[in-house]
């Protein structure tokens, strides 16, 4: 079970950090890789607590990820205009 959600989480992660228009912004990478590490530190102190540790970071991770890259994408788009 836990092979499949990890497994899917990654699809999922890969997916939606993926930019097809254009390439990422060194703003979209390091928020993508900021926000996967502190959301998988936070969602494994906090699934640690449910005993279930590695399911929390990483949904966490992915979680964190998909959120950096947003906000990373945004700051891009305002300091190089690129759309």
């Amino acid at each position: 079970m836990k092979t499949i959600v990890l497994t899917s989480l990654s699809a999922l992660a890969a997916i939606s950090l993926s930019n097809c228009a254009a390439p990422a912004g060194p703003n979209t990478q390091r928020g993508a890789a900021t926000g996967a590490l502190i959301g998988a530190a936070a969602g494994g102190i906090i699934g640690h607590q449910s005993g279930r540790g590695l399911e929390g970071a990483a949904i966490g991770a992915a979680g964190g990820g998909t959120a950096g890259a947003l906000y990373g994408n945004a700051r891009d788009q305002e300091q190089y205009g690129r759309y």
